[in-house]
């Protein structure tokens, strides 16, 4: 009977030994205060949406002023609707 009782204690005290590791390990955490902040998040967002604006503008104007005009160019002459071309 006092083996039985000598087992249950050793394991109550190493369940609690680990409890209290774990307590403190979350208490660390909690006061761990070297994360980064709301405007570090807030400028990198910032920064994000400026450059993707710049490259959404950069893409449109691509587009509307180089790839358009030659796709409609070179459509045009593949349907032989140039004005002058063969019929």
């Amino acid at each position: 009977m006092k083996n039985i009782k000598t087992k249950i204690m050793v394991k109550a005290l190493a369940i609690r030994e680990v409890a209290q590791a774990k307590v403190e390990n979350a208490r660390a955490k909690l006061a761990d205060t070297t994360g980064e902040g709301y405007v570090d998040t807030a400028v990198k967002i910032i920064i994000a949406l400026v450059i993707g604006g710049l490259l959404l503008a950069g893409l449109v104007a691509l587009f509307n002023n180089v790839i358009m005009p030659r796709v409609e160019t070179e459509v045009t002459n593949m349907f032989g609707m140039g004005g002058g071309g063969n019929p």
